[in-house]
């Protein structure tokens, strides 16, 4: 065994027995720490998920002036972004909480969070102030992220020094589960909006309450996180001046640190960051490609919700009992598995009229392979008008599953949809206007054809199977809860408490990347390829590397005392 394997394996000899010597807490100011750290996680899963069912109208909102396909790319890049910039939130919050305390640092974190999701509430539409619009929600959305870049981090390493080593895993898990309580409260908000409103209205204005109503749960926030006291061990840390002058240098400047840190991010959080946005993953499906009723949606998620946050809690005690490190892989295993067949049934039971024009009249696209594009335009500035771009693009817009098939070299693309076939217009050599008025024709007859061959514009609501949906989603996120609830106790467990702050928020970061351009990329993926499945290619590989990284190189953690790791 090499130096550095010693160095990362050196304190898992100490048992629950050995470590008995925790932080002087009582149970109620154990509670408090935990409510008032976990309020941040129902931020994050409470704006995420109204990303969910309101995509579509974030898409109309924000994104009218692109193509729909398109628009609902950006809707999903949108939530992607806050993702992307979190680990430069981790870099600044993670080091701030190592230099000057956990508490006062996610307060700042707590209130700018809170602000950026109320303005996007207020937030114009593109009809009203044009391209500023998705300016600003992109604006707002990075300052979400860079506040959760330093949220997370900073909530679980204050937990968990508060916490005794027997139930840091528990206690830990409180961020996941409160973010399943974040999915609970989103959906109960959209639900009573909708009702209460009826759904043009919800759409037109209504949309904006569930963002508004945010701002309760920041002042919530701040007024339990005032009440509290910084946390023992940075204070023992910092009357004997171990304090580290340099956390980050320190953290990831040390070899020693520094093969923590990537063994934990590819063996740990990569992993959990991909199934968690695995198991979220159904609800983009079910509404942009399946169609299925919006309050039906939501139904289906508060229910599988509900039972998520008992599976976080479970998920947290248990890796009490047998150790983080077997419940972690299992959920990395079992997400791996499920994910295909679960996502195959949900087709089944979402929308049965659609797989059934599926078996009976499938859509191909046939075309000159030469001639196609990659279609993606970040700036909405590109001309996609070959043959074979106007066919794709067509079936793109409406959301179906097709087949991709080369066509003999030269000739124009087509769209066979059973039977039917139809030749798509070659535009290149037509003015804007003549260009837009026949690609409206070749859209129309598409859509013709697809009503023909039995393709429903929306799920039949009386043939949506909502029990057995929400039972498909919860048995998947049944594996999500095992990656996710005790992995903070076991990341924390791996890093001293001079530089732990620092380590997890920008570690948990930089692995959220994995997990946040899911989305994205999955719908990309289908764009391109016309598979609706495509992208669970991206998952499977990322959770198999992490599943064997994690079981070779990383150490079961359960009982270490936080203090003794060095």
């Amino acid at each position: 065994m090499t130096d550095d394997t010693i160095a990362l394996h050196r304190t898992e000899s100490a048992t629950p027995a050995a470590s008995a010597a925790a932080p002087p807490t009582d149970r109620g100011e154990l509670r408090r720490v935990v409510v008032a750290s976990s309020l941040g996680a129902i931020f994050e899963s409470y704006d995420l998920v109204l990303y969910g069912p309101l995509a579509a109208i974030i898409a109309a909102q924000f994104f009218s002036g692109l193509d729909p396909a398109y628009a609902y790319i950006f809707t999903l890049l949108s939530a992607a972004i806050t993702y992307l910039v979190r680990p430069f939130g981790g870099l600044v919050f993670g080091r701030l909480g190592d230099l000057i305390g956990r508490k006062h640092t996610f307060l700042i974190t707590i209130v700018v969070m809170g602000v950026s999701t109320f303005a996007i509430g207020l937030l114009p539409s593109y009809a009203a102030i044009g391209v500023a619009s998705p300016a600003l929600l992109m604006a707002f959305r990075v300052l979400q992220g860079l506040a959760f870049g330093g949220e997370f981090g900073g909530a679980v390493t204050y937990i968990a020094e508060h916490s005794p080593a027997g139930r840091r895993g528990l206690t830990t898990s409180a961020v996941a589960t409160t973010m399943a309580c974040g999915l609970v409260l989103a959906i109960l908000v959209v639900l009573a909006c909708g009702f209460l409103l009826g759904q043009e209205a919800f759409e037109s204005w209504g949309w904006r309450i569930p963002f508004l109503l945010s701002a309760m749960l920041m002042l919530i926030s701040v007024y339990i996180r005032l009440r509290l006291h910084e946390s023992p061990l940075f204070l023992e840390m910092k009357r004997t001046g171990q304090t580290s002058k340099a956390p980050v240098r320190e953290a990831f400047g040390r070899w020693r640190y520094l093969r923590v840190s990537i063994l934990v991010l590819f063996g740990a959080i990569a992993g959990q960051s991909i199934a968690t946005a695995t198991g979220a993953y159904p609800i983009y499906m079910l509404m942009l490609n399946l169609k299925i009723d919006p309050f039906l949606l939501h139904y289906t998620i508060l229910g599988y919700s509900v039972l998520l946050v008992g599976f976080m809690i479970l998920a947290g005690w248990l890796s009490d009992r047998v150790g983080r490190k077997p419940v972690v892989l299992l959920g990395f295993l079992g997400t791996t598995l499920a994910a295909y067949p679960v996502f195959q049934a949900v087709t089944h039971y979402a929308n049965p009229d659609l797989e059934q024009a599926v078996a009976d009249s499938p859509i191909t696209v046939i075309t000159d392979s030469a001639e196609c594009s990659r279609q993606f335009d970040p700036i909405g500035l590109a001309q996609f008008r070959t043959s074979c771009d106007v066919a794709r693009r067509a079936v793109a817009k409406v959301g179906l599953p097709y087949t991709d098939r080369d066509g003999e070299p030269g000739t124009p693309g087509r769209v066979d949809i059973g039977s039917t076939s139809i030749v798509a217009l070659d535009g290149r050599t037509l003015d804007d206007a003549a260009f837009k008025e026949q690609a409206k024709t070749f859209d129309s007859q598409v859509s013709a054809a697809l009503a023909e061959a039995g393709y429903p514009l929306r799920a039949d609501p009386t043939k949506t199977n909502v029990p057995v949906l929400i039972g498909l989603l919860a048995f998947l996120n049944f594996f999500v809860a095992l990656a996710s609830a005790p992995l903070a106790a076991w990341v924390i467990e791996m890093f001293p408490t001079r530089i732990r702050n620092t380590a997890i928020s920008l570690l948990y970061n930089i692995g959220g990347w994995f997990g946040g351009f899911l989305p994205a990329i999955a719908f990309a993926s289908f764009t391109a390829t016309g598979n609706l499945y495509a992208g669970l290619w991206y998952s499977a590989t990322i959770l198999a590397l992490s599943f064997l990284i994690g079981a070779v190189f990383l150490p079961e953690t359960r009982g270490r005392a936080l203090e003794t790791i060095e």
